[in-house]
């Protein structure tokens, strides 16, 4: 391994881990095994044939990219399987935040310049962790500002008990379902 990875637990589960990458996280519909599907289709298992798999929760495909523009493209690239065996698709860009997934949609819009990075955090889809799986998304506004002007108050999970929660940025149009 090289300076900077490692294989180890972070908040997302254990996997290999690279400093300063983009993160990819397609998670299943409920009915289908999403690895499975994509892996079972030749174009899709094409395209991801360059990237190591791993998955960060029940029945999700999460890989690394080198850029959010790759994450997009990829993504862009899988849309007829998206369509079909996914329920979401979330991209995890370090430049814009180390600890909150951008939605597919969301995702897009920061690659192509649509809305700055910073403006990106006011909507939010919380899942919540249950058993390794992730749950229904309790969507909320982020409405405190701190005095440098960053928005930080997120409300609890409080549609079931849960382990821990996953927080998502997504687009105004997104929001609410």
């Amino acid at each position: 391994m090289w300076a900077g990875t490692g294989r180890r637990r972070n908040r997302f589960g254990w996997g290999l881990v690279v400093d300063g990458v983009t993160r990819v996280c397609i998670v299943g519909k409920a009915d289908v095994e999403v690895r499975y599907e994509l892996l079972s289709r030749e174009t899709a298992r094409n395209a991801l044939s360059t990237y190591a798999i791993d998955e960060l929760f029940r029945n999700t495909v999460a890989l690394d990219t080198v850029s959010l523009g790759a994450a997009v493209s990829l993504l862009n690239d899988l849309d007829w399987y998206l369509a079909r065996f996914a329920r979401a698709a979330f991209v995890l860009e370090p430049s814009v935040s180390d600890a909150e997934w951008l939605s597919r949609a969301l995702a897009t819009r920061v690659r192509n310049d649509a809305i700055e990075p910073e403006e990106s955090d006011r909507y939010l889809a919380v899942y919540g962790v249950s058993e390794g799986a992730l749950t229904e998304p309790m969507y909320v506004v982020r409405r405190d500002t701190d005095a440098d002007g960053s928005r930080q108050g997120i409300p609890e999970y409080d549609l079931r008990e849960v382990d821990e929660t996953l927080v998502v940025r997504v687009t105004e149009d997104e929001f609410g379902g």
